[in-house]
């Protein structure tokens, strides 16, 4: 039983003050449009540990961040979280706004959790490493949110 309890237990994870704040209003605007992953998002951000820019470690997955992650199904997977307005998933570059990017988003490297697919099945994924956003990477996730919500 504790065995099961550890494995349905979500890692803790962090972000920074800035991706908070988008984040947050971003879930807030796509309510009405995707409930479901606009409610995951805000209970990630919720249970997040929010730290000062510049002060989240380099292997923590924040907006922009080029990862490697392994899922249960065998994927090994090179991908970049963004914003949707940039998501091109043919460039490998994934939606914070799709049940992987809300999976993703404050985990460290070595750390794995269980997401919802869209279809209702539960994969496990784990994020093998990740590089922090370049800095043009960077600006890229900070391009504002609510223009690419719309």
């Amino acid at each position: 039983m504790a065995q099961a309890n550890k494995k349905n237990r979500k890692p803790a994870i962090a972000v920074t003050r800035t991706d908070s704040e988008r984040l947050w209003r971003l879930a807030e605007s796509f309510a009405d449009r995707n409930p479901a992953v606009a409610e995951e998002l805000l209970g990630e951000l919720d249970r997040a540990k929010v730290v000062e820019d510049g002060r989240l470690a380099p292997d923590v997955v924040r907006m922009g961040s080029s990862l490697r992650f392994t899922s249960d199904l065998g994927e090994d997977r090179n991908v970049t979280l963004v914003f949707p307005g940039e998501a091109d998933i043919a460039e490998g570059k994934v939606s914070i706004l799709t049940p992987i990017g809300v999976a993703l988003i404050g985990l460290s490297a070595g750390q794995s959790i269980d997401w919802t697919a869209r279809d209702g099945r539960i994969h496990r994924l784990t994020v093998e490493s990740v590089q922090p956003p370049t800095s043009r990477a960077a600006l890229a996730a900070a391009s504002p949110e609510l223009r690419t919500a719309t």
